[in-house]
């Protein structure tokens, strides 16, 4: 089957908010993604999968632009988010970050209290008008973070004195506070012990009634529990794209079974 059979068997009736076609991404010498397609649903957890080194963050740091950062990168093909090109010179990439939220592998709050954490976006971006816009604001991604309860009496103390678990969700909340409609995630709970995990993983179910979210998992338990589409990447090739269900137990391509069944990785 080839790659865009792949991707249409991948596509049902929901619709897409992020389109790659073609997307290469070279990083000095090195070819780090190789002519990636793909498309994501809107409201939908996509699970990127694959070995470590396989292009899995890179290709999701092309989803906000990331890599803009990386003075060697260059990338080559479309991204789309709702039919917009990302790459156009007209768009600014700091405005596409808030609409496409990143939560990073390690918890990362600002060196600042719990509210200003979340009020920074909403502050730079000029999405609240008065103080009472700003709180409201600050509370429903505390809440949307499922954290509200644990430090609603504590908002002024620093995010950093919060648990792993606690920051983590905190930086989640930081991310929802902008409005995002893509909400990015590169291996969210590999810093937290499994009780953390599994309340960031009962989130991400809650968030994608709001969200694309796309996230990267060295875990494909996790990949499995969270996910309804789920793409395998080996050696920065999409390799195999569908289905959870079906990726983890009939997959098209050997590679993605030798994966599944432990046999490369």
């Amino acid at each position: 089957m080839n790659d865009m059979r792949r991707i249409e068997r991948a596509t049902d009736m929901k619709e897409t908010k992020i389109s790659a076609r073609h997307v290469n991404v070279h990083y000095g010498d090195t070819h780090a993604i190789k002519d990636v397609s793909v498309e994501i649903q809107d409201k939908t957890v996509t699970a990127f999968i694959g070995p470590s080194g396989c292009g899995k963050s890179t290709f999701l740091r092309c989803i906000n632009r990331m890599n803009d950062t990386i003075d060697i990168a260059r990338i080559d093909g479309d991204i789309r988010i709702d039919g917009e090109d990302i790459y156009d010179p007209k768009v600014d990439p700091v405005q596409l970050r808030a609409k496409v939220g990143m939560v990073f592998q390690k918890p990362n709050p600002f060196p600042k209290s719990i509210f200003d954490n979340v009020a920074y976006g909403p502050r730079i971006h000029g999405l609240a008008r008065t103080k009472a816009e700003l709180d409201e604001i600050v509370e429903k991604s505390l809440r949307r973070a499922a954290i509200w309860d644990e430090v609603k009496d504590r908002l002024q103390q620093p995010g950093t004195g919060l648990s792993g678990g606690q920051q983590q969700r905190l930086c989640i909340a930081r991310a929802v506070a902008t409005e995002p409609e893509v909400l990015l995630m590169d291996e969210p709970c590999s810093a937290l012990d499994p009780i953390a995990t599994a309340q960031v993983e009962e989130l991400i179910d809650e968030l994608k009634q709001n969200y694309s979210v796309v996230i990267v998992t060295h875990s494909m338990q996790q990949a499995a529990r969270v996910s309804q589409k789920t793409a395998f990447f080996h050696l920065g090739t999409l390799v195999e794209y569908g289905e959870t269900g079906d990726i983890f137990t009939k997959p098209e391509d050997s590679r993605t079974e030798s994966y599944i069944t432990g046999r490369i990785g």
